[in-house]
């Protein structure tokens, strides 16, 4: 019984990994794709990214501690009239 599972594992389980390699093969040995513009019309026209002109960043958030300004004080508590009255107990 070892010598069937000897010949499954070697012959027959090598046959996708051998398929796996002639579609590679195939694949590699293809023409590339036409331009875009020979497609037909389908679809928006995509703009090409112009390398002198890159992705604008955010701005920075201020400059905190030792080299910048402070940071904003925190406003005054002010307290309501009513806080300080407990609720009657029933």
């Amino acid at each position: 019984m070892d010598t069937w599972t000897f010949i499954w594992l070697v012959v027959v389980l090598k046959i996708p990994v051998v398929a796996l390699f002639l579609l590679v093969r195939w694949a590699v040995s293809q023409t590339p794709e036409t331009a875009p513009e020979d497609d037909g019309g389908i679809g928006p026209r995509l703009r090409p990214v112009h390398p002198h002109h890159p992705r604008s960043r955010l701005p920075r958030p201020p400059r905190r501690g030792p080299h910048g300004e402070p940071s904003t004080p925190s406003p005054p508590r002010v307290r309501t009239v009513g806080s300080g009255r407990r609720l009657p107990q029933s």
